[in-house]
Formats: C-alpha cells, sequence, structure tokens
C-alpha cells in the first residue's frame, strides 16, 4: 500500500500508518504474568494506547494527571506497559516528534454493562483532555484509544515500518478477530504523529469539504444534546469537536459520540454519510423506508460531505461504507476459510485464487458489515434496511413534516419605476449588475458567461464603493477533493432545505421531524409570505437599519449588537425562524440598510456562542442580493433561504418595459412573461449555487449552509470575529466603522438633489471611460502594440510608466523594493538571452484561440528559449519539426503565418493534460519537453469548460478525436486527478510514458493551497505552478471570472515557505502567472520565491489582440480568438512581436537588479527582506497588513538555477524496464517482428506497459508500428495497466485490476480474464477498478468480469465490452463503442454527444438508469447495429471464454430484443442507428 501514502521529505518519514485489531489479550496477559499481575478481567478493563509527552518530567506530569482523573472516577489503574518499540528504523523527521508510548490497563469496577463499561472510559477520555488542555505539554498527551474492546497501534511511519517498528504485532500472541489497516497521505494538514490513522473508530480515507460547517454544527448542539444514557453527565463530554484536529479526527469524535449514546457504528455511519437516495431507482421500489431514514435524519444532522472510504469497528462489528460519489475505490472478497476483506486495492494480500467465493466492490453510498459476535456478513441492503426499520420514520414524517407549495410569482409590478431607480441607487446596484445579470438570467434562465479575466483591483484597493459581497472569495476543490460536475452528475446534488427547530439526535422521537421542508432556498414574495404564516414556527422580523443621526462612528456595532440581542430573546421566546429584513415602507436617508451579510453572519455567530442556534433558522428578506455569488455567500454564513424582492421586482420592470416589449415583438428576443421572467431569474440562481457547491464538491445544500466556504480579502479582524468568525482573512482591512462608511456612500445617492435618472455604471465587468481601472486597458494594449511592432525603446518605457502610474490594481502594488547594496552597472547582470528562459506562456486552447495565435506565440517561444504551453486538446504533429522551407518570411508547411525564419518550430514545449483529455494520444505526450496536468484555471476554479459546437472546425475535431459541430465537453478536475493519491498515480503514468518530460502540477491560489502543494511535492511533480485569480479565459460565468480564486502574491508566499518549512523546496520548480505585464511582476514574483514566470494575455495582447472582450462570441475582430476564416485572415501578428516584448521585460529585469547591486536572479529569490509596505493612501482603509507577504522562514539549500536544472524526478525501477531489458523485445520493437511473453504482475506494478508504449510511439507514432507485442502478466495488476497502449500492442491479463486500466490507450488490443480456477461466477465479480479507458483514442478491450464507476468516461475511439459496470457508464464519451452484457449504475451516458452503447437489459431496469439530457434509447433496429453488435460480442467470447456471451449467442433470437442502443444525436444518421437508412436504399416489396 506504501504507493497510495505521502512521504516527508527525508523520504522515510510517512505521513502516518497504523492498525485497529481487537485487544490481544493473551499477550497482555502474558506481559502481567512476568510482572506479577494478576491476570486482566477482559469484562471490565480498559486499555489505553496513550502518546505521552517526550520530556521525562511533562511525562511524569501527564501520568499524574491521568491517574488523579481515572481514581476520581472511581477506576483503577492496574499498570503502564511502555510499548516495546524498534527506533532505528523511524525516519529523521518523525523521530524529531515522536512521543513516549505506553499503554495504560485500568479497572472499571461499577458498571457491569459492556457498553457502560465504554461509556465510562470515554466520560474519562474526556475529562483527561480537559485536565491537560492547559498544560504546556497538553497538546502532546493523545489517547490513540481507551476501550476495553479494540486498541489503535499508529504513527508516523511509511506501511512496511509499521509492522516492525511495534513489536507487538510480531508477536505470536498477537491475535485478533479482525484489523483495520490505514495509509495516510495528508493534504489539508501537516503530518503529526496524533493525526495517523486508524482513529478510535474509524480509518478515512477521503476528505470532508464542509469541516468547518460540520463543526460550527456540532458546536451549536453541545447545549442541546442530552441521552439517559449519560445519566446527566453530557456537559462532560463537550467539545465535541476540535479545529486543530483533521477533518477525519473530527468526522471520529462524532461518530464516537452517537456510538457512545446507543447508536449502531452502521446507524450512526448512514447519519454522518448519507447515500445520494433521491431519485433512486432501486431504493425507491424496494426500500421505501430506508428513503424515510434518510429523510428524517436531513433535518437534524448535515450530511459530512465529501469523498470517503470509511472502515469502522466497535469492537462488536466491523463495517465499511463509501460515500454518495463513490469517490475512493473500496474492492472487497471473501473467501471458503470465512475471512471477508476490503480494501482500497486488489492484490494487496498475496491470495489462493481457487478459495475465493465473492469478489465485489463498494459503489456510492454502500456499505458493508459483519457481525463479529456471530460471523455473519450483511451486504448494502440488508444493513440499511434493518436500520430504517427500527423505527416507524415514514409516519413520523407524515404527520409532522410540512412543506410550503409553491406560490405564484407576482404579475404585475409592486413600485413605480421611480421607486425601482431609488432602491437600486441606496442597496448598491449598478446599470451592469441590471442589465448584464439580472436581466441576463430573466430572459434566459442562466447565468450570463463573459471572457477574460478579473482585472479591476480587489474590493478593498478600489476607489469605487463594493457591496460587502465582493469582499469574499469562493474557495473551491483541488487535488485534496474532487469538485462534481452539476451538470452531468446533479442526482447526487440537492438544494433541498428544513426550516425550523433541530431536535436533539441523541434521542429519537417523531418530534424530531417538525420542521418545515423547502425545495430550494429562493424564494419569492408569496412562499416567504406562506412560510412566516405557519403557526408553529413563530416567526420574529428583525429590521437591519442602522441609525446615524448621532454620527457614523460606532453607530453599525451598536445597531448589530441589538439586532443579536433582539434575535436572542425572540429565539428564548420560542420564535423557530427569524426573518432578517431591510423591507421599510420608505427609505430614510439618515436609516442606511445594515449589509444584509454582516447581519446575517453577526447573528448566526452570537446564536451559535450562546447555545441557540439548533432552535432557529435564519432567512434572509433582501433588496441586497441578485447574484449567485450574494446568495451563496448569505447562505454559507448561516441564512437557509432567501427572499430577493427587489431583484424579482426589477425583473418584473424589465418585462414591462417598452425596450423589452419592443424586443420581443421584433423576435430579436425569446417571448417570456412576467411570471417566466422571475422564473428564470430563479432557475439561474439555482443552477449556479449548484455550481458554487459543486466547485468546492460539496452536493447538499444543507451541507453548504454555514459552512463558510469562503476566504475573506480586506476586512479586519473585528469584523471578522464579529459576523465571519473561522473564516480566513490574511491581510486584514476595513474596520466596522469603514464599512458602515462604504454603506453610507451607496445610500446617500438615493436622495442627493441630483439623483440620476438612470443607474451609474461602475466598469466593474466591461471597461468604460470613467469607470473602474482594468488592468488590461485600450490604452495599454495601444502603448504595447506601438512598442512591440516597432521594436521601439522609447515606446516601451512610455508603455512602462503607464504601468507605474496607474491607480492601485493588485497586491503587489502595495509592495516596493528596498535593497542594502550599492547599484552596479547593467554589464554585471546576467543577460537578458538566460532570464527569458524562465519565461512560460500561459495555457491557451487551440480552440478558445485561433490556430495563428496559438502557432505565432510557440514559435516566439522557441526562438527566445522559453516555453509556450499547447493549453487542452492536443497538438498537430506537422509542428514538431523546424521549418526548412522559409522564403521572405512565409512557409507552405504553415501557409497561414507571416514573419517567420528557417529552423523556427511551432512545438509547444509544455504539453497540457486536462481534465478532458483531448488530443493527448501516446504520441502527443512523449513529443513533450514538459507535461502540465492542469487542476484549476485562474478565471474559473473547481469548474470544467465546453468548447461550443461551432467553434469545433475540421481541423480541431481531428486534433481532439471527435466529430465537427459537436460541442466539447471538458468535465471539472475529476476522474484520475481528484485526489492526491490519484494525482500521484497521473504523475507517475505520465513519467512512465515519457521519462524524460519534466511534470508539472497547475494550481489556483486559495488559503491552504501550501499543504496541498506539500502533497504534490510528495507525489513527485517536478514542477507546482501557482496562477492567480486574474487569469484570462475564452468563457466563463462571470461570479466564477470574479468570485472565485485569491491573488497569486498570497498563494505564492504560502507555497514557498511551506515547502521550506516542509524540507521540500528543493525538489520542485515553482512556477507563477495571473497577470503579469512587465519586468516589475518579474522581480515580485522572484522576491517571493518564483523561479519561471507565466505570461498569459499580455502575450495574446503582444500578438494582436486588441481586448475588445467579446473571445466568448467567436467574434473576435482580430481573429485571435475566434475559429471563423474570415476573422482568421485578419490577425496582425508576427513571431517576433512577442520576441521584443519578452526581451522589453528581461532588459527592465536586468535595470532593476543592476540598480538594487544584484547580478543574477538566482540571488533575489525568496529574498522577501527586499521588500517593504510602500506608503500608498488606500481611498478605504489604512489597515491593511502586508506582513504576510514580506515574512521569511528561511532559504531553500539550493539555487533557483540548480532546482531548475535537477535531472526529472524517476518513478524507480519499474516492471516496463524489466520488459525493455529483453533483447528478444527490444529486437522486435526495432525490427517490427512479432513476440510473445508471459510476466508476473502484482499491485505495486502500476502504469505497466507504459514505458513500452512510450518506446514505440516515440519511434512510430500513434500508428506506424506494425510488429506484434503479445505479453500475458498474471496476478493482480497495479492502477493503470496498460496505460497509452498502442497499435501492435496485445496485452493480456489473467487475473484482476485496479483503477484506470486502459487509461489514454491508442490502438492495441487488451483482454482482462479472472484466473483459470476460482470460486465464484465471473459474470458477478467486479474484476477491474474505477474509471477506466478514461480519454482512450483508440483499440479493443474486452474484459470477462464488472467494471467500477465511470467505464469509458471520455471515451473517443476506442471499442469495450464488459459484463457489468458501476454508475456513470459511458460518460462524456464523444466516439467509439461500449458493449456491457449485465447490469450497470446509475446516470449512464451522462454528457455523451458521440459514440454508441449498447446495453443488455435482462430486467427492465435499464430506462430509469439512463441520463436522458442528450441521448437517445432504442432498440437495436439498424441491420447494421445489429451486425456491429453481434460481431464484437463473438471477437469477445472468442477473446475471453465468456460463458454469458457464449449463451446470448447461442440465444441470439431471444436475446436481441432485450438490448438497448443509446444514440447521441451526432450519430443518428449513422448506419448503425437508423434503421431507415437501409431501407432508403432497397425498398422492401411490400411497400411497392
Amino acid at each position: 500500500m506504501e504507493h497510495r501514502g505521502g512521504c516527508g521529505a527525508d523520504n522515510d518519514s510517512g505521513d502516518g500508518s497504523g492498525v485497529m485489531s481487537s485487544i490481544p489479550w493473551d499477550l497482555y496477559n502474558n506481559w502481567a504474568k512476568q510482572q506479577g499481575l494478576p491476570p486482566f478481567d477482559t469484562a471490565k478493563t480498559g486499555v489505553g494506547m496513550v502518546f505521552l509527552p517526550r520530556d521525562e518530567k511533562s511525562m511524569i506530569e501527564a501520568k499524574q494527571v491521568i491517574t488523579k482523573v481515572f481514581s476520581d472516577e472511581g477506576l483503577e489503574v492496574l499498570g503502564w506497559r511502555p510499548v516495546p518499540t524498534n527506533v532505528s528504523i523511524v525516519g529523521r523527521n518523525a523521530k524529531e516528534t515522536m512521543p513516549n508510548i505506553q499503554l495504560v490497563f485500568v479497572r472499571v469496577p461499577h458498571e457491569d454493562n459492556s457498553e457502560d463499561v465504554e461509556r465510562e472510559l470515554y466520560i474519562s477520555r474526556k475529562l483527561i483532555e480537559r485536565a491537560s488542555s492547559s498544560a504546556p505539554w497538553g497538546d502532546e498527551l493523545y489517547f490513540c484509544s481507551l476501550s476495553s474492546r479494540t486498541v489503535v497501534y499508529k504513527g508516523m511511519l511509511r506501511s512496511e515500518v509499521l509492522g516492525q517498528f511495534y513489536l507487538d504485532l510480531q508477536d505470536e500472541l498477537y491475535t485478533s478477530s479482525f484489523a483495520i489497516y490505514h495509509r495516510r497521505y495528508s493534504t489539508n494538514t501537516s503530518p503529526r504523529w496524533p493525526l495517523a490513522q486508524p482513529m478510535r473508530l474509524l480509518g478515512h480515507n477521503g476528505e470532508i469539504n464542509t469541516i468547518q460547517g460540520n463543526l460550527n454544527w456540532m458546536q451549536s448542539r453541545e447545549a442541546t444534546l442530552q441521552s439517559p444514557v449519560w445519566r446527566g453527565r453530557e456537559h462532560e463530554l463537550r467539545p465535541f469537536g476540535n479545529p486543530k484536529g483533521s477533518d477525519s479526527a473530527n468526522l471520529d469524535s462524532a461518530a464516537e459520540l452517537m456510538l457512545r449514546s446507543g447508536r449502531s457504528p452502521d446507524e450512526a455511519m448512514m447519519i454522518l454519510v448519507p447515500e445520494a437516495y433521491k431519485n433512486h431507482p432501486t431504493l425507491s421500489i424496494k426500500y421505501p423506508e430506508v428513503i424515510d431514514f434518510y429523510d428524517y435524519y436531513k433535518g437534524q444532522m448535515e450530511a459530512w460531505d465529501g469523498p470517503a472510504l470509511l472502515l469502522f469497528s466497535d469492537g462488536k462489528t466491523v463495517g465499511a461504507c463509501l460515500d454518495r460519489n463513490g469517490l475512493r475505490p473500496a474492492r472487497y472478497w471473501r473467501t471458503k476459510d470465512d475471512i471477508v476483506y476490503v480494501a482500497s486495492e486488489v492484490g494487496v494480500l498475496p491470495m489462493d485464487e481457487s478459495k475465493v467465493i465473492m469478489k465485489g466492490r463498494l459503489g456510492p453510498g454502500m456499505m458493508i458489515t459483519a457481525d463479529l459476535l456471530s460471523g455473519q456478513v450483511f451486504e448494502n441492503t440488508e444493513v440499511k434496511k434493518r436500520v430504517a426499520s427500527a423505527n416507524p420514520y415514514g409516519d413520523w414524517l407524515k404527520q409532522n413534516m410540512r412543506n410550503i407549495k409553491p406560490v405564484n410569482f407576482f404579475a404585475s409590478v409592486l413600485m413605480d419605476t421611480e421607486t425601482v431607480l431609488r432602491h437600486q441607487q441606496a442597496f448598491g446596484y449598478s446599470s451592469e449588475d441590471v442589465q448584464m445579470v439580472i436581466e441576463t438570467m430573466a430572459s434566459q434562465g442562466k447565468e450570463p458567461t463573459f471572457c477574460m479575466g478579473d482585472d479591476i483591483p480587489l474590493a478593498f484597493m478600489s476607489s469605487r464603493p463594493h457591496m460587502l459581497f465582493d469582499y469574499f472569495k469562493q474557495r473551491f476543490a483541488q487535488v485534496t477533493n474532487p469538485p462534481i460536475d452539476p451538470l452531468r452528475e446533479g442526482l447526487v446534488m440537492s438544494l433541498e432545505v428544513n426550516i425550523g427547530k433541530r431536535g436533539n439526535i441523541l434521542e429519537v422521537g417523531p418530534e424530531n421531524a417538525a420542521q418545515v421542508m423547502l425545495s430550494s432556498p429562493v424564494l419569492n414574495e408569496g412562499e416567504l409570505d406562506s412560510l412566516m404564516k405557519d403557526p408553529a414556527l413563530k416567526t420574529k422580523v428583525i429590521s437591519t437599519y442602522f441609525d446615524i443621526r448621532k454620527g457614523l462612528d460606532g453607530s453599525l456595532d451598536r445597531m448589530i449588537k441589538l439586532i443579536c440581542e433582539e434575535a436572542d430573546a425572540a429565539v428564548r421566546n420560542g420564535s423557530q425562524l427569524l426573518v432578517l429584513s431591510d423591507r421599510s415602507e420608505s427609505l430614510e436617508p439618515t436609516r442606511p440598510a445594515i449589509p444584509i451579510l454582516l447581519a446575517v453572519g453577526a447573528v448566526h455567530q452570537h446564536l451559535i456562542q450562546n447555545g441557540l442556534r439548533m432552535s432557529a433558522s435564519i432567512v434572509a428578506d433582501t433588496a441586497q442580493c441578485f447574484s449567485t455569488h450574494q446568495f451563496a455567500c448569505l447562505i454559507g454564513y448561516g441564512a437557509s433561504a432567501v427572499c430577493p424582492y427587489l431583484a424579482l421586482e426589477t425583473c418584473r420592470q424589465w418585462r414591462l418595459s417598452n425596450k423589452t416589449v419592443n424586443l420581443m415583438r421584433n423576435g430579436k428576443m425569446p417571448t417570456v412573461t412576467i411570471e417566466q421572467a422571475q422564473r428564470n431569474f430563479c432557475k439561474a440562481v439555482k443552477a449556479g449555487l449548484m455550481k458554487i457547491l459543486s466547485k468546492m464538491g460539496i452536493s447538499l445544500l444543507s451541507s453548504y449552509c454555514g459552512a463558510q466556504i469562503f476566504e475573506i480579502y480586506g476586512l479586519g479582524q473585528d469584523v471578522v470575529d464579529l459576523a465571519f468568525c473561522g473564516s480566513v482573512s490574511k491581510i486584514g482591512g476595513l474596520t466596522l466603522d469603514e464599512l458602515g462608511r462604504e454603506t453610507l456612500s451607496f445610500w446617500v445617492k438615493a436622495f442627493s438633489e441630483d439623483t440620476a435618472k438612470r443607474l451609474e455604471n461602475f466598469g466593474f465587468i466591461q471597461f468604460r471611460p470613467g469607470g473602474e481601472y482594468h488592468g488590461n486597458n485600450p490604452e495599454m494594449s495601444k502603448l504595447l502594440h506601438k512598442a512591440v511592432r516597432e521594436k521601439s525603446d522609447n515606446a516601451y518605457t512610455i508603455y512602462q510608466q503607464h504601468l507605474a502610474n496607474r491607480p492601485v490594481n493588485v497586491l503587489r502594488d502595495l509592495l516596493e523594493f528596498k535593497s542594502d547594496r550599492a547599484s552596479i552597472p547593467i554589464g554585471k547582470v546576467e543577460p537578458a538571452s538566460s532570464i527569458v528562459e524562465r519565461f512560460c506562456t500561459g495555457g491557451m486552447s487551440l480552440g478558445a484561440i485561433s490556430r495563428e495565435t496559438h502557432e505565432a506565440i510557440a514559435i516566439a517561444m522557441n526562438r527566445l528559449g522559453g516555453k509556450s504551453n499547447s493549453g487542452e486538446g492536443g497538438e498537430d504533429p506537422i509542428r514538431w519539426s523546424p521549418l526548412t522551407d522559409v522564403e521572405d518570411g512565409y512557409s507552405p508547411t504553415l501557409p497561414h503565418l507571416k514573419g517567420l525564419q528557417n529552423g523556427d518550430t511551432a512545438t509547444s514545449a509544455i504539453k497540457q493534460v486536462a481534465s478532458g483529455r483531448f488530443g493527448v494520444t501516446p504520441t502527443f505526450l512523449v513529443n513533450a519537453e514538459q507535461l502540465e496536468i492542469k487542476i484549476a484555471q485562474g478565471a474559473k476554479p473547481g469548474e470544467g469548460g465546453q468548447l461550443p459546437g461551432k467553434k469545433v472546425s475540421a481541423y480541431i475535431a481531428r486534433l481532439r478525436n471527435s466529430k465537427p459541430g459537436v460541442p466539447l465537453i471538458s468535465p471539472p478536475p475529476h476522474h484520475d486527478i481528484y485526489s492526491i493519491e490519484d494525482l500521484a498515480q497521473l504523475i507517475f503514468d505520465l513519467h512512465q510514458i515519457n521519462p524524460r518530460a519534466k511534470v508539472s502540477v497547475k494550481l489556483v491560489a486559495e488559503a491552504g493551497i501550501g499543504t496541498v502543494a506539500s502533497g504534490v511535492a510528495k507525489g513527485n511533480a517536478d514542477i507546482i505552478q501557482i496562477s492567480g485569480h486574474d487569469g484570462g479565459t475564452g468563457a466563463s460565468p462571470i461570479s466564477s471570472i470574479k468570485h472565485a480564486g485569491g491573488p497569486w502574491e498570497l498563494g505564492l508566499t504560502e507555497t514557498h515557505q511551506t515547502l521550506i518549512q516542509n524540507g521540500l523546496r528543493e525538489r520542485v520548480i515553482l512556477r507563477v502567472d495571473g497577470g503579469f505585464k512587465s519586468g516589475f511582476d518579474v522581480l515580485m514574483a522572484a522576491v517571493m520565491g518564483a523561479d519561471e514566470y507565466g505570461f498569459g494575455s499580455v502575450a495574446m495582447i503582444a500578438t494582436g489582440c486588441v481586448m475588445a472582450r467579446i473571445c466568448h462570441t467567436n467574434n473576435c475582430p482580430v481573429g485571435v480568438a475566434s475559429q471563423r476564416e474570415e476573422l482568421r485572415a485578419r490577425f496582425p501578428g508576427v513571431p517576433g512581436d512577442l520576441v521584443n516584448y519578452f526581451l522589453y521585460v528581461a532588459e527592465e529585469v536586468r535595470a532593476t537588479l543592476a540598480q538594487l547591486g544584484y547580478e543574477k536572479l538566482d540571488d533575489i529569490i525568496g529574498r522577501t527582506e527586499l521588500l517593504k509596505a510602500k506608503h500608498i493612501p488606500l481611498m478605504k482603509t489604512q489597515n491593511v497588513n502586508l506582513s504576510y507577504m514580506t515574512s521569511n522562514v528561511g532559504m531553500p539549500a539550493w539555487s533557483s538555477t540548480q532546482i531548475r536544472n535537477q535531472e526529472v524526478h524517476t518513478n524507480g525501477p519499474v516492471l516496463d524496464e524489466t520488459i525493455l531489458a529483453d533483447p528478444v523485445i527490444v529486437d522486435a520493437i526495432e525490427n517490427e517482428k512479432e513476440v510473445s511473453k508471459t510476466i508476473q504482475i502484482y499491485n505495486v506494478d502500476r502504469a505497466v506497459c507504459g514505458r513500452v508504449a512510450g518506446v514505440i510511439a516515440k519511434k512510430y507514432g500513434d500508428t506506424g508500428f506494425s510488429g506484434q507485442l503479445n505479453l500475458t502478466f498474471v496476478g493482480s495488476a497495479g492502477q493503470s495497466f496498460a496505460c497509452f497502449l498502442t497499435p501492435g500492442m496485445n496485452i493480456r491479463l489473467v487475473g484482476e485490476a485496479n483503477d484506470y486500466v486502459g487509461k489514454g490507450m491508442a490502438g492495441g488490443e487488451l483482454v482482462v480474464v479472472p484466473a483459470e480456477t476460482t470460486g465464484f461466477r465471473p459474470e458477478d465479480a467486479a474484476i477491474v477498478g474505477n474509471t477506466c479507458l478514461y480519454g482512450a483514442t483508440g483499440g479493443q478491450v474486452f474484459v470477462r468480469g464488472k467494471a467500477g464507476e465511470r467505464f469509458a468516461v471520455r471515451n473517443s475511439l476506442a471499442y469495450a465490452v464488459v459484463e457489468g459496470t458501476g454508475d456513470h457508464c459511458c460518460e462524456y464519451m464523444t466516439g467509439g463503442c461500449v458493449v456491457v452484457l449485465g447490469k450497470v449504475g446509475r446516470n449512464v451516458a451522462a454528457g455523451m454527444t458521440g459514440g454508441l452503447a449498447y446495453i443488455l437489459d435482462e430486467d427492465g431496469t435499464l430506462i430509469s438508469k439512463v441520463n436522458k439530457e442528450i441521448v437517445k434509447i432504442q432498440r437495436v433496429n439498424a441491420p447494421a447495429g445489429q451486425m456491429q453488435l453481434k460481431s464484437l460480442i463473438e471477437t469477445y467470447v472468442e477473446k475471453t471464454g465468456s460463458e454469458k456471451g457464449a449463451a446470448i449467442l447461442q440465444e441470439w433470437e431471444a436475446y436481441l430484443p432485450l438490448f438497448w442502443q443509446l444514440v447521441p444525436p451526432s450519430e443518428e444518421d449513422t448506419p448503425e442507428a437508423c434503421a431507415e437508412f437501409e431501407r432508403v436504399k432497397t425498398k422492401s416489396p411490400s411497400q411497392k
């Protein structure tokens, strides 16, 4: 299992490994005997595995505290046993923090029942934690376990070291009926001994994304939880959560609380980690009581959401369950001798295949448990049915749960035009908000898209007033866990929310179901009204205005405290619904509205701190909310629902305005009614909310509520502590009074004499003269074009001055350089030619930008020795060889370019591998100098993209192995880059196929990126790229451009410093990009620690872009971002322009280095002491704190040049090298011969065949090899088996395989069959893992057995036959053909725009499992389709010997009508799918 875990910088200290088992009493009694102690009374003895402080004196004190608590509780300490260990094998870093490890034995005399013994030990542990918390050594005392049933041995150790370190684990006397083993890879907390797993009850592989909210809600519960089993001692159990612990540790303590309060482990897991039970075909028909169970608990416990494989045990039951999305692999098998195994991979233990009687996998939301006393094993539905039948949950819901019926929207306006305008001005609307956001949503029912990046100043630096929401940036998932695709995988998501009191979760009863259920948090006025009329809720409306008659200072603070007190009193008087409202009869100049987000956050936090939050829900009734980001902020900080009354009124006004009426009448705009306009607006908000949740990988709005998944830029600590407690605000900022002043500046606009008759346009989205400053503006692009086209130094100086004199625009503008040295002559500084080698251009896909732009940029970077980036979408092989046919700047090879020279190459040195895998073939990969894994994009982190059909020309379709005119969906970063161990695997795969290419991982700046980057460095990446939120994009929703991601200055600082603290900085090159425009930016990035520098938008501007900002329309006036031939003909750029630009930037860097007194960039990289705060008076606040960026934790041991010049990281010894060392195989590849070999394989042999495929692709390309390698492997294959196969490779596996089989294969044949003698039926067994055939562009695959989730995801051209699959089969498929001879999971063919699928449906359950958004479902009627299906099954039977396949062929006439064919629109006219196709040609006699 070692490859699934992480390792520190010393390559020896594991991130953690451990094992939980039942207590080995024989071993401990043997020790007791040696000590002269009587044998332990196993029923009444607790065993504690304790990490004690290292220091002798502290250890003695800690033991005294423990002994005192035990004796106060009436427990007797029987003895302490130092645990025998072998310290010599512990890694250096782990040794420094290694605790003193001892076992404590305690007798529990007064309890007879074993549950009460466990409870007494639990209370004692909680009391010890409390008693030691204030001691100086408090953090060093930790109980791994304290129980009379189970014990945990764990530490910061590598996998195989665990058993050598703890000598007990080698003792014959150590026996147990079960064991849970865990190997950790930490990405969201730095590794520590106590954070190794298993925890006290469970081992957790995954990530809880909602952890901040879960902690808040657990804290709120502390006041109300009670259960008779505690005999009135509930208060001694607090706190339930620990913000310092990992997400896994907190999930463990929540589960432990429920368990000790009398729940069974399986019930606790179902409550905490529920499955996606809505619209679930099987559950709703066969197990309605399970749905009732989930519905009952939904309103009481917010799901702990995120990818998770959980193994758990309380010593009586042992079990495993998977999260609702099935985002971690879990395979299980059972043998004749009654042992059940569950593991993340098959093949982790040597196994006699003939003894295996069952092989399966856990799918999304599934569970398997074993009763250790009776020896029974319960599979998924048995477990759940048993738990759900314990109480009449369905009846309780029917009697007590209330629903609000949808209420119609108003059909007429409520205010006159002038009143609406006044309200809009007072509450901070701009004309862009109304026209580009609200009206677009009302007319189209979806969020508006835009392009380029966010190049205006952050809200706190802007001189214009911003709404409070603009200080918040949404957080997003990257590496630690995957975002979800809300469009194609919406079935696991839900916006439902329950309103009212949340009962005591420790006791079950009908009263807990007394809540009101809303289908979404977006309410119209009528729905809010009917909610407020619900008598049981006792609604209290609290008005949110503050009074400035006595002056502004202190007034906002006073009013917020009053509102909190009012809320507090209302809840204590039994109110279950607080409505915070800024609605008023008339607006008054001296009573401005409090920013609603501040009011909601303050009340939410106040109620949590006073133990009242569980008793009531908060709803915002507000004018200050119209965009999806604003809804998300309100919900994230505690509101359960929002009624956006002014936005709805704006929709009504817009629909009735003369302009709209005329546009609709003339057919310029689709006609919508006034109700539809409002419905569209709400629909767009809901879709936008789904997307914001999904970016963080959260499925349920109920888990998002109060989860605070935001970072704050520019608010001071007093504001944060008041309303946004727990959110990160690194640079400080506005105080409450300053915030009040900003709110007032909107408010007064509504009352001044010269109030404009229309809304002001602040220019936040579109650049406009007199509006907000944009970094990329027309003047800047004109100055730059002049400098590079005329090659004029003078013009570049004017461009530099323009940048130097601009308003404060980005964080680095608040800093300047200082030096302790005298300046030196510029001749002594390193030459420009070596500086430009550190420059790269951004990953812009051919498709988003035109071929001309893409190639011009690549040629320029190759002339300079820098690096250009292919972006997503492959690359034309014609670009890989140097030009030799140039005359007068033109070349027949690339006829559309000008200004060429002989020797130019148009290849991109960096080739990108993104989640769509378009154009990623073996040959593409082996021809790269560097390979970049795109995890996130600055302009829309956590989201996928889509290339609209009209941009997919024949040329682009050829490069991407797809069809012209068919839209291409890039999923969010998912599939094989969604967790740290999968990312490490992809890095391994890329190093495997191309051992000469450095692999880079592209991240986007956000708080916590340092720990993520450490994980990536441990995963063997060569380069880490940090992008700022201000990067460009061809098309993205406005809210994503504006409100996600952080500035690179903070991301880079955090990454650089965390890597240094963890000793990992030398391993990786740090590259940074986002809004770079000049040498000043390069030097800033260098001083903050970056080795290389990326330029995106500015490189496009230098080659001709005029910042028209219409990339998303395909109408670019200069042919930079368009695929239209007539516009591309206008492309003005030549490679020389870009070369000139980069040389100017390098000369600017040289000049500044000389002035600072340094000879080379190496000397200033990471030297933050050269920075000081610049004295710039910001309009809004003087409280910005930049010390985070100027702090320093040390320097790497190597210079930047040494780091950049190190060798490519290797995969170490791999099986492929052994294969390639065989002279017979070498001969076959060299001379295109045929050869056959049989090779033994184990699960540690990963990405097998990848290196061989790379060698063939490098020599022959994707299709040129005419030899044949017939390789048979026997055993359990590791991840990514047979990845990147090329034609001529025939691979057979006898045994089983893990995830990613056939990833990226481009040809050849792959057959997987089980071992000869097995005790199970192959068609019932899971034989390959999840995400097989991901991004395959050719070849054939035959699998005898079932596959896991996401089979054939993003398959372009491969053909496959398999005997069953999990959920999301054929997702995002664009070509090829898949045949399934058995059952499939849910959501088949989501996002499938090409290719065909044939699925056998023997029990008539398929239809409800297909995602019908794109594909059509039909029987196999076309003769060509019948032939295709039959011949594939014939080949399959011949290759695999499948009994199921043979039976189908034998009874062909009976089976054929049971097959369904899934046909996307692009395949409807093919002979295989169109039954009329033949008939049109030859009419049959009966029709004549």
